[in-house]
């Protein structure tokens, strides 16, 4: 439950980070608003999972599925340049994140 629990959160630092960018220094009210729940939602999420797993891979696993769909998003969107270097990097950090939960 809590590698769930943490690839669901990992899915919100995805949400809040791109909300964040849309709010315009936190003067628009949505995206606002979308940040601060899904900040607050992907926090308690990351809590819940390092109550039973060890903090340094829950932090990297969170961070890494976070990062990896931001910058995807940003690319698929056209807000970020997207190239086959690229995503070959991105793609590093998703294989670096399974091989985490794999030698858990």
């Amino acid at each position: 439950m809590s590698w769930i629990v943490l690839v669901l959160s990992g899915v919100l630092e995805a949400v809040w980070a791109t909300a964040l960018g849309r709010s315009e220094g936190l003067t628009r009210l949505a995206p606002s608003l979308t940040f601060g729940t899904a900040l607050v939602l992907s926090m308690l999420g990351l809590a819940y999972a390092m109550r039973s797993l060890p903090v340094g891979t829950a932090y990297a696993v969170w961070v890494g599925i976070g990062a990896a769909l931001t910058v995807g998003y940003g690319m698929a969107t056209g807000a970020e340049p997207a190239s086959l270097t690229r995503v070959l990097l991105v793609g590093g950090i998703v294989v670096c994140v399974v091989g985490l939960k794999l030698v858990h």
